[in-house]
């Protein structure tokens, strides 16, 4: 998938990508930096250790992969984001391909004049993006079994150990 890199600083979508290498959250935290806000706030997510969702179920990996279309759908959230948040700033970046427990998945952040703003802002980027944008987890769990997740989709299929 592409990289749009760092916007113009009259463009409030200051970054938007979907990547296959490490993420930086520095970057990110970069990209909406700006002499006006009051606050900033950022989300980082990792993957971690075990599924939520099913109890006792220790994930060993995972791998993202997106549908063509998914950034122009994460290109339409932020700019859903804005339409309701004006005067913020905003940066969204998704890990794609194979991720080890600890790695980096999601990087996003928001900046406004106000912290109230930015933490409502950046909780619906960040909602909205898991919600809407098509990516899929294919997760890998000790006991060999394996899962897939789509976002936006609805889409959850575990799979019996791999024999």
């Amino acid at each position: 998938m592409g990289d749009h890199g760092a916007m113009t600083s009259d463009d409030p979508i200051r970054l938007l990508a979907l990547r296959e290498t490490p993420l930086s959250v520095d970057e990110v935290h970069r990209a909406v930096a700006d002499d006006a806000a009051g606050g900033t706030v950022l989300f980082v997510g990792s993957v971690r250790d075990h599924d939520g969702h099913v109890e006792g179920a220790a994930v060993t990996s995972l791998e993202y992969s997106a549908h063509p279309t998914a950034e122009a759908e994460l290109r339409r959230v932020a700019a859903d984001v804005l339409a309701e948040f004006p005067g913020c700033a905003l940066a969204a970046v998704h890990r794609l391909g194979r991720l080890a427990v600890g790695d980096l998945a999601v990087v996003v952040a928001v900046s406004a004049a106000h912290r109230g703003e930015a933490f409502e802002a950046s909780r619906r980027l960040i909602d909205d993006l898991k919600r809407r944008v098509p990516i899929w987890k294919h997760q890998r769990f000790a006991d060999g079994s394996e899962e897939w997740v789509g976002a936006g989709v609805g889409c959850s299929a575990p799979t019996a150990p791999v024999a």
